[in-house]
């Protein structure tokens, strides 16, 4: 069975665009604003449900350096799918996030909508719109063991 160039092409391509989400979540763990920020176009756009949009690679870098002061995030993505459209694509990627800050524990779950476009040669995110479909406290940080529900308890 041959296989032409267009479909080897194709599969690079979703699988550049694969590496993308595993990046953006790679780098929120590290915590690294500047290589999130560079994942992204120079007028990206970047949607969650709690903060206003932010638009452009600048106001990403900003806006992540913020956050990742006040916070940790811990993604993991998953379930991604691309569909082509030239130098252009979309796709839906699922997430699974817990995170913490000075006073909670917290698990959420939902998608990224994302759009991407070919940039000189490179796949970049031009628009990621998040949603999350479940959000709920694990526990307050700093609580006893046996006050987190995800903690065996002996019987």
């Amino acid at each position: 069975m041959a296989v032409s160039a267009e479909a080897i092409q194709a599969m690079l391509d979703r699988e550049e665009i694969r590496d993308l989400a595993n990046r953006y979540a790679h780098y929120v763990w590290q915590r690294d604003a500047s290589a999130v920020a560079d994942l992204f176009t120079d007028d990206g756009l970047m949607q969650t449900p709690d903060l206003p949009d932010l638009n452009g690679r600048q106001e990403i870098l900003e806006n992540y350096t913020k956050i990742f002061s006040d916070i940790d995030l811990y993604p993991y993505v998953h379930n991604h799918v691309v569909d082509l459209e030239g130098d252009s694509a979309t796709g839906t990627c699922y997430l699974d996030l817990r995170s913490r800050n000075d006073e909670h524990h917290i698990m959420a779950a939902g998608y990224y909508e994302d759009r991407y476009r070919r940039v000189d040669g490179r796949w970049l995110i031009a628009g990621r719109d998040l949603t999350l479909v479940s959000f709920f406290p694990i526990r307050k940080r700093g609580s006893a063991p046996a006050d987190n529900p995800d903690t065996p308890q002996e019987a």
